[in-house]
């Protein structure tokens, strides 16, 4: 099993270069199922991972100025203001033991796992709905005013959710980058990978204040192997349209979503 999770590692690493995003949706389920690490150790782990890997593959996407500082600030800065936030004090403040309609009860892990699966189910209905994206691989999208308010709302919000289940928000942040602003999905991956890192990155040092145990070569080695794997993403993105790579990203996390939701739910 643990072949298979280093063989996973590359592919987290590949749909981050890819798409900009799926690393958390990947890494949690690899990390609990395959290496069978508890999720509330599983969340800061993916964090580390994901945060080192987007930040690698994002300076490339610097370089080749498929950035947009712009949103990186008006949405990036409340996205990460709310993941430390939600890390540091809300996360751990949530009970082990839940309990719903009275008599129902679940546990923290379950939990978040489930609200992770939706949450990704959500986003892959929006990406996978057809819009129109004529103009997308020149830029020259409608223009339009800049929606100042939505974007600072939804950095908010995705800093709080991606900071709840633990992820770096990649499979959220797509879907509010081509949908509000319109970005080009190209340029949407590059400005996603450096909000993930920034968000992975702050929620990583709110885990830290919280005691629990790294371990930092098992860390090291599989963000090492995810590395790789996003310099192959990013090179097999030179041959693939943004506009394909739109509904690939919504039915890759929606396969995703579903898998998790199946394992709560029904292999129990």
């Amino acid at each position: 099993m643990d072949i298979i999770g280093y063989i996973a590692a590359l592919f987290i690493g590949i749909s981050l270069g890819l798409i900009g995003g799926g690393g958390s949706a990947l890494a949690v389920p690899v990390l609990v199922y395959l290496f069978h690490i508890a999720p509330q150790h599983a969340v800061p782990d993916s964090l580390f991972i994901v945060g080192l890997s987007s930040l690698i593959g994002a300076i490339s996407y610097i370089y080749h100025q498929l950035v947009c500082f712009k949103s990186l600030t008006v949405f990036g800065l409340p996205s990460v203001l709310t993941v430390y936030f939600t890390r540091t004090w809300l996360s751990p403040s949530i009970p082990q033991q839940l309990s719903f309609w009275g008599d129902v009860h679940v546990s923290k892990d379950v939990f978040l796992l489930v609200l992770f699966a939706i949450l990704m189910l959500a986003a892959s209905f929006s990406m996978i709905r057809p819009m129109n994206l004529e103009g997308e691989e020149t830029g020259q999208t409608e223009v339009r005013a800049y929606p100042w308010v939505q974007m600072v709302l939804g950095g908010a919000c995705v800093g709080f959710l991606a900071g709840l289940v633990g992820a770096g928000g990649g499979f959220l942040i797509i879907p509010a980058l081509v949908l509000l602003v319109r970005l080009p999905m190209k340029k949407a991956i590059g400005t996603s990978l450096l909000i993930i890192a920034l968000n992975s990155g702050i929620g990583f040092v709110g885990d830290l204040q919280n005691p629990h145990a790294v371990d930092w070569s098992f860390l090291l080695v599989f963000s090492s192997i995810s590395i790789t794997g996003i310099f192959s993403g990013m090179y097999l993105s030179r041959f693939i349209s943004g506009a394909s790579l739109k509904p690939a990203f919504g039915w890759f996390i929606l396969c995703i979503g579903t898998f998790i939701i199946s394992q709560q739910l029904f292999h129990r």
